[in-house]
């Protein structure tokens, strides 16, 4: 079963990292700050699942917990500082009234994450009890977070492209704003999955 896990949380590393890429790729030729934000996020992910994953692995515990403090704040700042980007850009988008560009990839993406995540999240946290592992099971809980990400996501890019409602991709990232600005709060506290274990 702890391979088991491992394999999921190599699994969720790789998706994040194609992830980010597509759509922060997507969000720069659309001009989407929601899809910028979303891939962004997704690459402060990576790190936080790799932590995750190397805290399977070693086994000295003072190294662990002062490795996993240093990572955990880490993580927070950079959830922090995507939080307070995403913020100016989104108001900034929104009194010039800059209107992105449809991106069906983006549509797509989010789509697909969208029904993903849930999927993934459950099998965390099938694979968390059955290891009695509080790590696992929060990290169930931090995939479960991606997928109302990605819903925030899907929803002002569909308005966008259908309705041509300019307005609702940076309302989108700014909806996703405190989500992402309480992930950072957590990991500078020390409350992230990774401590959750020590």
């Amino acid at each position: 079963m702890a391979q088991r896990g491992k394999r999921l949380e190599y699994f969720t590393i790789a998706w994040n990292t194609l992830e980010g890429v597509v759509a922060v790729a997507a969000g720069a030729v659309a001009g989407s700050i929601s899809l910028v934000g979303f891939g962004l996020d997704s690459f402060i992910e990576v790190i936080s699942g790799a932590t995750l994953l190397w805290r399977m692995s070693v086994d000295d515990l003072s190294r662990r917990e002062r490795n996993e403090h240093l990572s955990l704040k880490i993580v927070g700042v950079s959830f922090l500082a995507l939080a307070a980007y995403i913020a100016f850009e989104s108001i900034t988008g929104l009194l010039k009234r800059k209107a992105p560009e449809h991106s069906i990839a983006g549509i797509i993406l989010a789509v697909v994450t969208l029904m993903l995540m849930p999927l993934l999240s459950a099998a965390k946290r099938r694979v968390g009890q059955d290891l009695e592992s509080a790590a696992m099971t929060a990290d169930a809980k931090q995939t479960e977070f991606c997928s109302y990400l990605s819903a925030i996501l899907l929803s002002g890019l569909v308005l966008n492209a259908a309705l041509g409602w300019w307005w609702a991709d940076p309302s989108a990232a700014l909806i996703m704003t405190p989500l992402i600005a309480r992930e950072g709060y957590r990991g500078i506290r020390g409350e992230d999955h990774c401590h959750q274990c020590c």
